[in-house]
């Protein structure tokens, strides 16, 4: 369904001075569809407060009209995103208030930005809105009268002015044809007293071409002669030639065909050699990722051996102190017997743990000497492996020089074909313009032909007018209708030519 929207701001200045916006909703296929609203500046302010609008009553009928183009030029795609919505309370449009909503969609959620009430038109609206209806078909019609009627005149007036140019033109004809046979007369006996003194001339220059031609003739059998001489010593030496060719152009397959071989070849080598470099830099970076855990547990060893040594030595100053207690303590050796005897017993399980420490540090040691040879021979490895590496990287550096330089004379190769392709296109699309320009011209000329043969006749039918005319076997009438044909059938084949253009 199509709505047609009509806005209008209306102004009042009597008795006070209002302005009103009037929206009108019609069908051009129901005259009898008809909602109208009308928006004055307080409706306006409550419909501002309703519905949030950011905009003042001066500047709300170009946003509504903005509003309506969105909606317009959104129609026709898919999922378009503005919305033209007319809702009604009713299952259909039975005169009652109907709602114009513009919606925004999108993938979340379809936003109003506008809706407005329409009420249905009265029965004095609807005549009101039928009248001006009719006031304007009737006001187009009057125009479209007028132009016909200037229409009609200008061709009338262009109808007679071609009949009156055709009487003149087939006037001119008929003196362009007196004057022609008149010409033709003469041209024809001035062309037979030409062609007697040119058939005198020919018949002399016959015999003096004879003679030089008999003196030619002997001439040319004698340079033939040696011509043909000298080709046969040209043919021996040319053959001569083709056999050595033709050796080098075996050589030159052959040489061709095992360069494809070792080509072919080498591309393999070079990818086995791509897959050992990538298996040998996987094992490199395993080998790399176990050295730095063994270099870990080495530091933490070491770590750990680092602490008890210092435990080693904080007891020994124990046991030194205990020594010097013990000589001090030499003159009280009666009183203080029970507090040796403990410390003997304390001095015992020191010692005893110092025992195990020394043991533990032994085996420390030991452990670290293994992780220190292990990886000195994984490092060995490594570098050998590098080597290995580097090499293999050098010879594919080389072969991917050698694959390259092919590549290139492949695409010079390339290259000079495209060119040769680009220019068989244009000469064929040089072909085409011509046969192009050639069909054009030879329905031009059929075109011609036509606009000839026609104007034939109708000289043909004037002059046997005049004939009877002459003879007083026929009546003037008949020479009516012959102008209007005359004037009517050569804008017809006039305008042929162009429509073939």
């Amino acid at each position: 369904m199509y709505v047609r929207v009509s806005i209008e701001l209306q102004s009042t200045s009597t008795p006070i001075h209002k302005r009103d916006l009037v929206v009108q909703l019609t069908d051009d296929t129901d005259p009898f569809f008809l909602y109208n609203l009308v928006i004055s500046e307080e409706d306006f302010q409550s419909l501002k407060f309703q519905q949030g609008l950011l905009v003042d009553f001066s500047a709300f009928p170009q946003r509504f009209i903005d509003l309506l183009q969105q909606c317009i030029q959104e129609q026709n795609k898919d999922i378009p995103r503005f919305l033209l919505q007319l809702v009604s309370s009713a299952s259909a449009l039975d005169h009652k208030p109907v709602f114009l909503n513009v919606v925004e969609t999108n993938p979340f959620k379809h936003l109003t930005h506008l809706s407005l009430q329409f009420l249905p038109g009265n029965d004095a609206e609807i005549k009101k809105f039928l009248a001006n209806c009719l006031k304007c078909i009737k006001e187009e019609k009057l125009l479209l009268e007028q132009k016909l009627k200037k229409t009609e005149d200008d061709l009338t007036r262009q109808l007679n002015f071609t009949q009156q140019s055709l009487s003149e033109k087939s006037r001119e004809l008929d003196k362009l044809r007196s004057e022609w046979t008149s010409h033709t007369a003469a041209l024809t006996n001035k062309h037979a007293q030409e062609l007697t003194n040119e058939k005198e001339k020919a018949l002399q220059a016959q015999t003096q071409c004879q003679q030089q031609h008999e003196q030619q003739k002997k001439e040319l059998e004698s340079m033939h002669q040696r011509s043909i001489q000298q080709l046969q010593n040209r043919l021996s030496e040319l053959e001569i030639i083709n056999k050595d060719l033709t050796e080098r152009r075996y050589k030159g397959d052959s040489t061709v065909r095992e360069l494809k071989g070792k080509l072919s070849g080498i591309e393999d080598e070079c990818q086995r050699t791509k897959q050992e470099v990538l298996s040998l830099r996987r094992e490199n970076t395993t080998l790399d990722a176990e050295c730095h855990e063994k270099e870990k547990l080495i530091n933490q060893l070491q770590t750990r051996v680092a602490v008890f040594e210092q435990e080693i030595k904080d007891k020994d100053q124990l046991v030194n102190r205990t020594k010097e207690v013990l000589n001090a303590t030499q003159e009280q050796k009666v009183i203080l017997e029970e507090n040796t005897e403990k410390k003997q017993i304390h001095i015992g399980k020191l010692e005893a743990t110092i025992k195990s420490l020394s043991a533990e540090l032994l085996k420390a040691n030991d452990i670290i000497k293994k992780l220190q040879g292990d990886l000195k021979t994984l490092m060995s490895k490594l570098k050998l492996k590098n080597t290995v590496t580097i090499q293999q990287e050098k010879l594919l550096a080389e072969k991917e020089e050698k694959l390259q330089k092919e590549r290139r004379d492949l695409q010079e190769t390339g290259q000079s074909l495209q060119t040769k392709e680009q220019e068989i296109c244009k000469l064929q699309e040089q072909l085409e313009s011509t046969v192009q320009k050639l069909e054009e011209s030879k329905q031009l000329l059929k075109t011609n032909e036509n606009v000839i043969t026609w104007l034939n006749k109708q000289l043909n039918e004037i002059q046997m007018a005049r004939k009877q005319e002459v003879l007083g076997t026929s009546p003037i009438s008949p020479v009516l209708p012959s102008n209007s044909r005359i004037g009517v059938s050569p804008q017809n084949m006039v305008k042929e030519p162009n429509s073939y253009n």
